[in-house]
This record gives structure tokens, sequence and C-alpha cells, in this order.
């Protein structure tokens, strides 16, 4: 008997811990300021459309001249699909303005919230992120 209930315990424990996997798989937003968001526009180096997110990185130069590499997370290719997003819409070497979610430590990099393509288009960034609540007219300050 005490063979039966070790083995039941065991499996317990086992699909207790299997089922927890997804939870620490996903990381949250905290890394992000939820409070701030700002605008910008850059040039793409490199566009991924890969799981679990997608990835837009862009050179923005700054009033000053100055040219800072960002790295912008955005929702994963599920999602952005189910949205409206194509895995070719975005190209190296094209000119975007994103709004975003900067990082809480001031490293060049954040959540995406929405982008507008070159020839206008606006897309947001899914559920999960939440929308933009400034606008692509809005003074970038970067």
């Amino acid at each position: 008997m005490i063979r039966s209930d070790r083995a039941w315990t065991s499996a317990l424990f086992a699909l207790a811990l299997a089922a927890g996997t997804p939870a620490f798989a996903h990381h949250s937003f905290a890394p992000y300021e939820p409070d701030i968001q700002i605008q910008f526009t850059g040039t793409v180096t490199k566009f991924q459309w890969t799981n679990p997110h997608v990835y837009i990185e862009m050179d923005v130069k700054s009033a000053d001249g100055q040219s800072k590499h960002w790295l912008i997370e955005g929702a994963n290719p599920g999602i952005l699909n189910r949205i409206g997003w194509k895995w070719n819409m975005i190209k190296m070497g094209d000119e975007i303005s994103v709004i975003v979610s900067p990082l809480r430590n001031g490293d060049p990099a954040a959540l995406l919230k929405a982008v507008r393509l070159p020839d206008g288009t606006i897309f947001g960034n899914g559920g999960p992120a939440g929308p933009a609540r400034i606008s692509f007219d809005a003074e970038s300050g970067q």
C-alpha cells in the first residue's frame, strides 16, 4: 500500500509541475514602463517574425544627430496575424514610426504599442500589450 501511495503522490506532483510549466515559460511586461509611452521614427535593421515574440530592430537618430539602436518587442506571430500583420510587412531599410513603452532601466529597448508603416498604415500590438495612448502626431523627443 505504501508503494501505491508514493506512486500516486509522485504522479500528482508531476502533473502539478507540468501544469505550472507554461506559466513560467512566459515573462510579464514588468521590465517596461507601463505609464510612459514615446514615439519615434527610425530605419529598420532587422525584423524577426518568430515565436515567442516578434522583434523589430531599428536605428533612430536623435535631434543632435546621434544614432541609437533600439530593440522593440512585439506580441507573438499568432496574435499579430489575427489583427492583420503579415510576416513580410516590415523590411530591412523601411523607415517606420513606433509608439512604445520603454524599458524601466533606460536601455534602448521597448514594448511595442503601435507601428506606422512607410505607406501610413497603422497596426497595434494586440490586446495583451495594451493600446497606444498617444498619437503618431505627438512630439517624439527621441
